[in-house]
């Protein structure tokens, strides 16, 4: 039986237990005139009619109160039902798909003890003793690592292009979902979901800004250092040429 059934059926048998006290109390208690053997007492009767109506006032207030009381608990309820769409879980395989991209990274990764050999070897401390041959290796070494890291930038911003449209149809999902909420929760659990898929979004933006700085700090670096090879290698190619005399054969 449901709620709904319960009060009209409460309702019901209220009004039939009014009518019947209204029968009982109508019955005279004193007899001051008499009508074909009838005995009748106006005061009385009009005193019993006050009480029955009485009665039944109560008996509406009764009734009034126990369905605002329904129509309370109902509310509750549905407030209390979770939204049956959730987004979470292909949120989720976004955000490990641009993890695995950053994690792919050639040559020099997101790794700060890994980035501070490598700048160390390869940017900061130059030989610039070293010989023709391992100055030119050491320049192609640091040429790789700028077009890997603009690679790398390259793959991530594919990534994070191919899940706008995952994004876009959960967030269309969800603002259906709100709009048809029965209740604070589902409700609720919309908006927090809605926020799920910015966070996502805020975290594929933030991964394609580190790749693109990632490969603008190495091109940057990659040219420095070729700045400081090529005067070392400028001033070993005129002290490699013969000095100038005036006037010599």
């Amino acid at each position: 039986m449901t709620l709904r059934k319960f009060l009209h059926g409460l309702a019901a048998s209220s009004a039939l237990a009014a009518v019947s006290a209204t029968a009982v109390v109508s019955v005279p208690a004193q007899a001051q005139f008499g009508f074909g053997g009838i005995v009748y007492d106006p005061s009385n009767y009009a005193q019993n009619v006050l009480t029955a109506a009485r009665t039944l006032e109560q008996i509406n207030n009764q009734i009034r109160m126990l369905q605002n009381q329904a129509t309370s608990l109902i509310n509750e309820a549905k407030n209390l039902q979770s939204l049956p769409l959730t987004v979470l879980q292909p949120l989720q395989e976004q955000i490990q798909q641009t993890q695995q991209l950053l994690r792919a990274a050639q040559r020099i990764a997101y790794d700060v003890r890994e980035i501070e050999t490598a700048f160390d070897q390869q940017y900061k401390n130059i030989p610039l003793n070293a010989s023709q041959r391992a100055m030119v290796d050491g320049a192609e070494k640091r040429w790789q690592n700028s077009v890997a890291g603009f690679e790398d930038a390259l793959k991530v911003q594919a990534g994070a292009v191919a899940n706008i449209e995952g994004s876009r149809s959960a967030v269309n999902d969800l603002v259906s979902a709100s709009q048809s909420a029965t209740g604070a929760l589902q409700a609720a659990q919309a908006g927090n979901q809605l926020l799920a898929v910015q966070a996502q979004q805020l975290a594929d933006l933030t991964a394609t800004l580190a790749a693109m700085g990632r490969a603008q700090a190495l091109d940057a670096a990659e040219r420095a250092a070729a700045k400081a090879q090529a005067r070392e290698q400028l001033r070993r190619f005129l002290g490699d040429q013969p000095t100038y005399t005036p006037g010599g054969n």
